[in-house]
């Protein structure tokens, strides 16, 4: 079994201040910590799983956050970014049999996480067939269009219950509950455990059911906090001004919304 792991920062227990997630603040190295730490959880259950292989992403900000020598040593990490479509989820084929999502957090418009945003904080929000999206929904549309099931996500309490809103098969941990400006947490050692736990079950359950289901069109909504940013946008090919902050666009084929967000977002 090949398991394949997209891992963020904003999304790990504790952390709720920017600050922390910045390679050059002080604070940022207590974090990545975390990160790794979780990340490393998350490989030991897909290995109690059975997994054969795990294949890690780093996918926050430089994509350079994961210390390497706190994992497995059966896993491979894919650090940097690539520049392709597939960004957060890039190395991502449909060799893989499960996807799994640790320290992602909620989207923009949330109060779930002081961190909420969606790819980036120039952004009001990013809307999907009129539903504001997440990180983790953009990425699990991916994971679908290769026809891979999402087995596990950890994060914001507000995330895990938007997961289990999409999809009740798929595991989850709570590592944080946001509290507007502020976040409660229970111990990372009891979470980290929870991790790898749950990590284990959902990889030893039936998977066929896990697979989000894909739209058939695709109205992508994309408003700017800069007015100037949503009329630079609207150049893009397909993408229409509807108003001074926001662009929109629409396909039928997901490859085409990612290859705008490549460039839009």
């Amino acid at each position: 079994m090949k398991v394949y792991i997209s891992a963020d920062i904003e999304g790990v227990n504790g952390i709720c201040n920017w600050n922390e997630t910045e390679a050059s603040h002080p604070e940022y190295q207590q974090f990545r910590k975390q990160m790794s730490q979780e990340v490393a959880c998350a490989c030991l259950g897909a290995k109690a799983a059975g997994a054969t292989m795990v294949y890690v992403k780093d996918a926050h900000d430089s994509a350079r956050n994961i210390d390497v020598a706190m994992l497995p040593d059966f896993v491979k990490l894919h650090r940097g970014w690539e520049g392709g479509l597939c960004s957060m989820m890039a190395g991502l084929d449909r060799t893989f049999d499960a996807v799994m999502f640790v320290g992602y957090h909620s989207p923009s418009r949330s109060d779930g996480n002081p961190l909420s945003h969606t790819m980036n904080t120039h952004l009001y929000h990013v809307k999907i067939n009129g539903i504001i999206a997440s990180e983790f929904y953009i990425n699990a549309l991916y994971a679908a269009y290769l026809g891979i099931p999402v087995a596990f996500l950890s994060g914001d309490l507000n995330l895990t219950k938007q997961v289990k809103a999409e999809n009740k098969n798929i595991e989850t941990v709570a590592t944080k509950e946001g509290a507007h400006g502020a976040v409660v947490s229970r111990h990372p050692s009891i979470t980290n455990q929870e991790i790898t736990d749950k990590v284990k079950l959902g990889l030893s359950k039936d998977l066929s059911k896990n697979i989000l289901t894909l739209p058939k069109h695709f109205h992508v909504e994309v408003a700017f906090k800069d007015h100037n940013e949503a009329y630079r946008n609207s150049f893009y090919p397909g993408c229409i001004l509807v108003e001074s902050d926001t662009v929109e666009f629409d396909s039928d084929d997901y490859q085409d919304v990612l290859r705008m967000f490549k460039f839009v977002l």
